[in-house]
């Protein structure tokens, strides 16, 4: 049992190139994003599990005899089981939620008791080996999404900058730490109904998706062989190539049917001030990103974020390439983290 408490915390991700071809065997580029998501683990003696998870309005307290109680033969399918429907069902009678309790707060609350039970039972839980940590990161992964690509989890274990391929995933060596905005259109939008919807196209127009998904696929590689040539030398000319691919790569994502009005807004605002951005992730609404150059005033920054806000956006303003899992004391977290994990 821990005799203190462990704060951990692993970063965001965003892709960089390669949405919906990769679903096609093409090359993605992913990056680990330096906003964080934090993780505070504290024992105590009143036999209770307490989960609190404040961004979505989670709060649940189980007896812990109570689930010491239960039959968790069900998990015990190999090294890191994969959960399955039969499992997940059993884990929702444990959860008791609310019949009206809203579907992201119901899928966290599962992934969560999945992975206690699982890990608990085994207590074989290393913070210091990554490769379990991702194993176990990708089984909850499967309780929320059902059948991920396994580079979200991925990318929060190790951090930095993979390149994924048909299942293959690899890291790339020392990736530059670029500045992005990252804005939340706060569009809703189906991942599941745009990947069908884009297959639906290359069905339909295969002589004309094929080549868009081939050319994504190319400029995935140019940024990889980009952002290698920036690890040693980083020079503006290469910021200004990121720049035609970002531009380039919307108007193919646009053209597979994966753009949204709120996206186009998000362009038009950061072109107006010379900057180039880009849809992240399935599209439809959802998030952007932004590419900040080298020698941009502060100033103009802030404008472009003061612009973003006023479409009803939410903008942060970030940097890619960000560590993996990390381990942390509370001395070392700035004051709003500390207040946030409450060990102030």
């Amino acid at each position: 049992m821990l005799s203190e408490v462990l704060l951990v915390s692993s970063p965001g991700k965003v892709i960089l190139h390669g949405e919906h071809a990769v679903v096609h065997g093409k090359v993605a580029l992913a990056v680990a994003l330096n906003l964080r998501t934090f993780l505070r683990l504290q024992p105590h003696s009143n036999g209770k599990v307490s989960l609190n998870l404040p961004n979505i309005g989670v709060r649940q307290v189980w007896d812990v005899a109570r689930l010491q109680l239960l039959d968790t033969s069900f998990m015990e399918q190999g090294d890191v089981p994969a959960p399955v429907p039969e499992q997940v069902e059993k884990l929702k009678e444990v959860a008791g939620l609310a019949e009206d309790c809203a579907a992201a707060e119901r899928l966290a609350v599962l992934a969560f008791l999945y992975l206690y039970l699982a890990i608990c039972g085994r207590q074989r839980w290393s913070e210091e080996n990554l490769e379990l940590i991702n194993k176990w990161a990708f089984q909850g992964e499967r309780v929320i999404h059902g059948n991920p690509s396994g580079v979200d989890n991925a990318v929060s274990t190790w951090g930095g900058a993979l390149r994924y391929q048909q299942g293959k995933i690899s890291s790339l060596k020392r990736p530059p730490a670029l500045q992005i905005l990252l804005t939340n259109t706060k569009v809703p939008r189906s991942t599941k109904a745009l990947v069908a919807s884009v297959r639906d196209r290359l069905i339909k127009f295969p002589e004309i998706v094929a080549p868009l998904l081939a050319s994504i696929d190319a400029i995935s590689l140019e940024c990889e062989r980009v952002l290698a040539e920036m690890a040693s030398a980083p020079a503006l000319g290469q910021y200004l190539v990121l720049e035609e691919l970002i531009d380039m790569n919307q108007h193919h994502l646009n053209a597979l049917g994966v753009g949204h009005a709120s996206l186009d807004r998000l362009c038009q605002v950061t072109t107006a001030r010379g900057l180039h951005s880009k849809l992240t992730g399935a599209g439809g609404g959802g998030c952007g990103i932004t590419l900040l150059r080298p020698g941009l005033e502060q100033e103009e920054v802030e404008a472009t974020k003061q612009a973003l806000t006023s479409c009803g956006f939410d903008c942060w303003e970030t940097s890619i390439g960000a560590p993996g899992v990390s381990i942390h004391s509370a001395t070392s977290l700035d004051g709003p983290v500390r207040q946030a994990l409450g060990v102030l």
